[in-house]
Protein backbone atom coordinates (compact mmCIF):
# COMPACT_ATOMS: atom_id res chain seq x y z
CA UNK A 1 0.00 0.00 0.00
CA UNK A 2 1.51 3.52 -0.71
CA UNK A 3 0.68 6.61 1.72
CA UNK A 4 -0.09 9.61 -0.35
CA UNK A 5 -0.40 13.29 1.12
CA UNK A 6 -2.28 16.30 -1.10
CA UNK A 7 -2.25 19.56 0.40
CA UNK A 8 -5.20 21.81 -0.47
CA UNK A 9 -6.30 24.84 -1.00
CA UNK A 10 -9.72 23.84 -2.80
CA UNK A 11 -8.83 25.81 -5.64
CA UNK A 12 -8.91 24.67 -9.46
CA UNK A 13 -5.52 23.45 -9.56
CA UNK A 14 -5.78 21.78 -6.34
CA UNK A 15 -8.59 19.84 -7.80
CA UNK A 16 -6.92 19.01 -10.63
CA UNK A 17 -3.87 17.54 -8.74
CA UNK A 18 -6.99 15.59 -6.65
CA UNK A 19 -8.30 14.29 -10.13
CA UNK A 20 -4.84 13.31 -11.10
CA UNK A 21 -4.01 11.13 -8.39
CA UNK A 22 -7.17 9.55 -7.52
CA UNK A 23 -6.89 7.85 -11.38
CA UNK A 24 -3.15 7.53 -11.61
CA UNK A 25 -3.05 5.35 -8.41
CA UNK A 26 -6.26 3.58 -9.45
CA UNK A 27 -4.39 0.29 -9.76
CA UNK A 28 -2.85 0.54 -6.61
CA UNK A 29 -4.46 0.02 -2.67
CA UNK A 30 -3.75 3.94 -1.54
CA UNK A 31 -4.12 5.75 1.64
CA UNK A 32 -4.92 9.29 0.61
CA UNK A 33 -4.48 12.29 3.09
CA UNK A 34 -6.08 15.47 1.87
CA UNK A 35 -4.74 18.32 4.25
CA UNK A 36 -5.65 22.13 4.64
CA UNK A 37 -3.47 24.34 6.15
CA UNK A 38 -4.82 27.61 7.26
CA UNK A 39 -2.38 29.36 9.35
CA UNK A 40 -1.63 31.80 6.32
CA UNK A 41 -5.33 32.09 5.59
CA UNK A 42 -6.31 33.20 8.64
CA UNK A 43 -2.89 36.04 9.38
CA UNK A 44 -3.92 37.65 5.65
CA UNK A 45 -7.79 38.03 6.45
CA UNK A 46 -9.37 40.78 6.12
CA UNK A 47 -11.64 41.42 9.13
CA UNK A 48 -7.85 40.33 11.51
CA UNK A 49 -8.00 44.16 12.45
CA UNK A 50 -7.04 43.53 16.06
CA UNK A 51 -6.34 40.86 18.80
CA UNK A 52 -9.66 41.14 20.17
CA UNK A 53 -11.37 39.82 17.30
CA UNK A 54 -8.45 36.68 16.92
CA UNK A 55 -10.35 33.94 18.65
CA UNK A 56 -13.88 34.31 16.88
CA UNK A 57 -12.22 34.48 13.03
CA UNK A 58 -9.95 31.38 13.85
CA UNK A 59 -13.30 29.24 14.75
CA UNK A 60 -14.52 30.82 11.19
CA UNK A 61 -11.24 29.57 9.31
CA UNK A 62 -11.22 26.36 11.36
CA UNK A 63 -14.90 25.83 10.64
CA UNK A 64 -14.87 26.60 7.08
CA UNK A 65 -12.09 24.84 6.61
CA UNK A 66 -13.61 21.49 7.96
CA UNK A 67 -16.64 22.10 6.10
CA UNK A 68 -14.52 22.58 2.48
CA UNK A 69 -12.79 19.16 3.68
CA UNK A 70 -15.88 17.23 4.11
CA UNK A 71 -17.55 18.89 1.03
CA UNK A 72 -14.37 17.64 -0.69
CA UNK A 73 -14.39 13.92 0.73
CA UNK A 74 -17.93 13.63 -0.74
CA UNK A 75 -17.07 15.02 -3.71
CA UNK A 76 -13.67 12.17 -4.48
CA UNK A 77 -15.86 9.20 -2.77
CA UNK A 78 -18.59 9.98 -5.02
CA UNK A 79 -16.33 10.57 -8.12
CA UNK A 80 -13.68 7.78 -7.56
CA UNK A 81 -15.54 4.83 -5.59
CA UNK A 82 -12.76 2.68 -5.36
CA UNK A 83 -12.22 -0.02 -2.62
CA UNK A 84 -8.89 -0.15 -2.77
CA UNK A 85 -8.31 3.39 -1.45
CA UNK A 86 -8.68 5.06 2.23
CA UNK A 87 -9.47 8.57 2.24
CA UNK A 88 -8.81 10.57 5.74
CA UNK A 89 -9.17 14.32 6.02
CA UNK A 90 -6.78 16.60 8.05
CA UNK A 91 -7.65 20.54 9.15
CA UNK A 92 -4.97 22.24 10.56
CA UNK A 93 -3.94 26.02 11.97
CA UNK A 94 -0.49 25.55 10.71
CA UNK A 95 2.00 26.73 8.19
CA UNK A 96 1.69 24.33 4.82
CA UNK A 97 5.40 23.56 5.34
CA UNK A 98 5.60 22.92 8.96
CA UNK A 99 2.35 20.56 8.86
CA UNK A 100 3.55 18.37 5.88
CA UNK A 101 6.80 17.81 7.51
CA UNK A 102 4.74 17.02 10.77
CA UNK A 103 2.38 14.35 8.10
CA UNK A 104 5.10 13.12 6.35
CA UNK A 105 6.53 11.50 9.55
CA UNK A 106 3.54 10.85 11.59
CA UNK A 107 1.63 8.86 8.97
CA UNK A 108 5.21 7.80 7.74
CA UNK A 109 3.68 9.61 3.90
CA UNK A 110 5.34 7.92 0.36
CA UNK A 111 4.67 10.94 -1.58
CA UNK A 112 2.93 14.33 -1.91
CA UNK A 113 0.73 15.21 -4.59
CA UNK A 114 0.15 18.60 -4.82
CA UNK A 115 -0.59 21.06 -8.09
CA UNK A 116 2.14 23.36 -9.21
CA UNK A 117 0.05 26.75 -8.29
CA UNK A 118 -2.91 27.07 -6.39
CA UNK A 119 -4.99 30.21 -5.52
CA UNK A 120 -2.08 32.62 -5.36
CA UNK A 121 -0.76 32.09 -8.66
CA UNK A 122 2.72 33.85 -9.19
CA UNK A 123 3.17 35.49 -12.56
CA UNK A 124 5.54 34.29 -14.77
CA UNK A 125 6.80 31.14 -13.09
CA UNK A 126 6.05 27.64 -13.39
CA UNK A 127 5.55 26.82 -9.45
CA UNK A 128 3.29 28.85 -7.04
CA UNK A 129 4.93 30.04 -3.61
CA UNK A 130 3.40 27.00 -1.61
CA UNK A 131 4.60 24.54 -3.94
CA UNK A 132 7.90 25.99 -4.36
CA UNK A 133 8.17 26.04 0.02
CA UNK A 134 7.19 22.48 -0.13
CA UNK A 135 9.50 21.54 -3.34
CA UNK A 136 12.62 23.20 -1.07
CA UNK A 137 12.13 22.13 2.23
CA UNK A 138 10.34 19.04 2.98
CA UNK A 139 11.88 15.84 2.95
CA UNK A 140 9.93 13.62 0.99
CA UNK A 141 9.14 12.59 -2.71
CA UNK A 142 6.86 15.18 -4.36
CA UNK A 143 4.91 15.24 -7.50
CA UNK A 144 3.67 18.11 -9.18
CA UNK A 145 1.32 18.29 -11.31
CA UNK A 146 0.84 21.51 -13.90
CA UNK A 147 -2.29 23.78 -13.93
CA UNK A 148 -4.80 21.52 -16.57
CA UNK A 149 -2.51 18.24 -17.41
CA UNK A 150 -5.34 15.70 -17.65
CA UNK A 151 -3.18 12.70 -18.67
CA UNK A 152 -2.44 10.36 -15.96
CA UNK A 153 -0.92 8.02 -18.36
CA UNK A 154 3.16 8.51 -18.07
CA UNK A 155 4.21 6.16 -20.67
CA UNK A 156 7.67 8.07 -21.19
CA UNK A 157 9.45 9.13 -17.96
CA UNK A 158 12.89 10.87 -17.95
CA UNK A 159 14.99 10.62 -14.97
CA UNK A 160 18.19 12.87 -15.66
CA UNK A 161 21.20 11.60 -13.80
CA UNK A 162 24.87 12.34 -13.69
CA UNK A 163 25.73 9.14 -11.21
CA UNK A 164 27.03 10.80 -8.88
CA UNK A 165 25.22 9.69 -6.08
CA UNK A 166 23.37 5.90 -4.84
CA UNK A 167 19.64 6.43 -5.14
CA UNK A 168 17.69 5.55 -1.95
CA UNK A 169 15.57 2.05 -2.48
CA UNK A 170 12.16 3.55 -1.18
CA UNK A 171 12.29 6.57 -3.66
CA UNK A 172 13.43 4.03 -6.65
CA UNK A 173 10.26 1.72 -5.40
CA UNK A 174 7.99 5.01 -5.65
CA UNK A 175 9.58 5.23 -9.50
CA UNK A 176 8.80 1.57 -10.02
CA UNK A 177 5.14 1.82 -8.46
CA UNK A 178 4.93 4.64 -10.61
CA UNK A 179 5.70 3.32 -13.98
CA UNK A 180 4.99 -0.44 -13.70
CA UNK A 181 1.23 -0.14 -14.09
CA UNK A 182 1.38 1.74 -17.04
CA UNK A 183 4.70 -0.12 -19.06
CA UNK A 184 6.04 2.87 -18.65
CA UNK A 185 9.70 3.09 -20.83
CA UNK A 186 12.20 5.06 -18.70
CA UNK A 187 15.29 7.00 -20.17
CA UNK A 188 17.79 7.65 -17.38
CA UNK A 189 19.36 10.51 -19.31
CA UNK A 190 22.92 11.55 -18.89
CA UNK A 191 23.95 14.99 -20.13
CA UNK A 192 28.10 15.32 -20.13
CA UNK A 193 30.88 16.34 -22.09
CA UNK A 194 32.08 13.31 -21.78
CA UNK A 195 31.11 10.32 -23.00
CA UNK A 196 33.29 7.60 -20.69
CA UNK A 197 31.50 6.95 -17.42
CA UNK A 198 34.32 6.46 -14.37
CA UNK A 199 34.13 3.53 -12.13
CA UNK A 200 31.58 4.87 -9.52
CA UNK A 201 29.39 6.52 -11.90
CA UNK A 202 29.01 2.82 -14.11
CA UNK A 203 28.36 1.16 -10.67
CA UNK A 204 25.65 3.78 -10.11
CA UNK A 205 24.24 2.86 -14.08
CA UNK A 206 24.36 -0.78 -12.97
CA UNK A 207 22.33 -0.62 -9.81
CA UNK A 208 19.49 1.80 -11.80
CA UNK A 209 19.35 -1.12 -14.80
CA UNK A 210 19.12 -3.40 -11.65
CA UNK A 211 16.87 -1.93 -9.52
CA UNK A 212 14.50 -0.28 -11.98
CA UNK A 213 14.41 -3.49 -13.49
CA UNK A 214 10.28 -3.95 -13.85
CA UNK A 215 9.80 -1.49 -16.77
CA UNK A 216 11.83 -0.81 -19.58
CA UNK A 217 14.88 1.34 -19.42
CA UNK A 218 17.02 3.15 -21.53
CA UNK A 219 20.00 4.62 -20.83
CA UNK A 220 20.96 7.59 -23.46
CA UNK A 221 23.92 9.91 -23.29
CA UNK A 222 23.24 13.17 -24.77
CA UNK A 223 26.71 15.67 -25.46
CA UNK A 224 26.27 18.51 -23.83
CA UNK A 225 26.93 21.03 -21.06
CA UNK A 226 23.36 23.50 -20.91
CA UNK A 227 22.15 20.97 -18.85
CA UNK A 228 18.41 22.65 -18.24
CA UNK A 229 18.15 23.36 -22.02
CA UNK A 230 19.29 19.65 -23.26
CA UNK A 231 16.27 18.49 -20.94
CA UNK A 232 14.08 20.63 -22.28
CA UNK A 233 14.69 19.70 -25.68
CA UNK A 234 14.40 15.97 -24.35
CA UNK A 235 11.07 16.23 -23.16
CA UNK A 236 9.83 18.25 -26.62
CA UNK A 237 11.62 15.46 -28.83
CA UNK A 238 10.28 12.69 -27.26
CA UNK A 239 7.17 13.24 -25.66
CA UNK A 240 7.76 13.16 -22.16
CA UNK A 241 4.74 12.23 -19.92
CA UNK A 242 7.16 12.73 -16.14
CA UNK A 243 10.09 14.25 -15.45
CA UNK A 244 11.37 12.03 -12.82
CA UNK A 245 14.94 14.38 -10.32
CA UNK A 246 16.09 14.31 -7.37
CA UNK A 247 16.77 17.46 -5.30
CA UNK A 248 19.90 17.67 -3.27
CA UNK A 249 22.38 19.88 -3.26
CA UNK A 250 24.23 21.55 -6.67
CA UNK A 251 22.16 19.12 -8.77
CA UNK A 252 20.16 19.67 -11.44
CA UNK A 253 16.55 20.23 -10.03
CA UNK A 254 17.94 22.49 -7.35
CA UNK A 255 19.92 24.75 -10.42
CA UNK A 256 16.55 24.92 -12.44
CA UNK A 257 13.92 25.17 -9.27
CA UNK A 258 15.95 26.82 -6.36
CA UNK A 259 17.79 30.11 -7.71
CA UNK A 260 17.68 32.78 -5.49
CA UNK A 261 15.03 34.85 -6.10
CA UNK A 262 11.20 32.75 -7.16
CA UNK A 263 10.82 35.20 -10.11
CA UNK A 264 14.31 33.64 -11.45
CA UNK A 265 12.50 30.21 -11.93
CA UNK A 266 11.64 29.85 -15.61
CA UNK A 267 12.09 26.04 -16.44
CA UNK A 268 8.71 25.93 -18.40
CA UNK A 269 7.16 22.62 -16.97
CA UNK A 270 4.48 21.87 -18.74
CA UNK A 271 4.13 17.79 -17.30
CA UNK A 272 4.23 16.32 -14.02
CA UNK A 273 7.35 16.96 -12.17
CA UNK A 274 8.13 13.95 -9.66
CA UNK A 275 10.60 15.60 -6.82
CA UNK A 276 12.81 12.73 -5.20
CA UNK A 277 13.81 14.50 -2.04
CA UNK A 278 17.29 13.51 -0.49
CA UNK A 279 18.13 16.57 1.24
CA UNK A 280 15.73 18.75 3.20
CA UNK A 281 16.33 22.55 3.89
CA UNK A 282 15.67 24.37 6.90
CA UNK A 283 12.60 25.52 7.48
CA UNK A 284 12.13 29.30 6.91
CA UNK A 285 11.85 31.53 9.82
CA UNK A 286 8.14 32.98 10.08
Amino acid sequence: MISILIPTDFSKNSMNAITYALEFFKYQTAEFYFMHAYQNELQDHDALVSRTVFDDILDGVRSQSQINLKSLLHTVEKMTPNPRFTYHTISAYNSLVEEVNYIVESKNIDLIVMGTKGKANVKNTDFGSQTFQVLNHVKCPVLAIPSNYTNPQPKHILLPSDYSMFYKPRELKILCDLATPYHSVIDVLYVSKKSKLSTRQANIQAYLKNTISKTEVNFPLSPGIRIAETIQNYIKGHAIDLLVMVNTRHTFLENMLFPSTLDKVSFNLTIPLLAMQNTARPTPNH
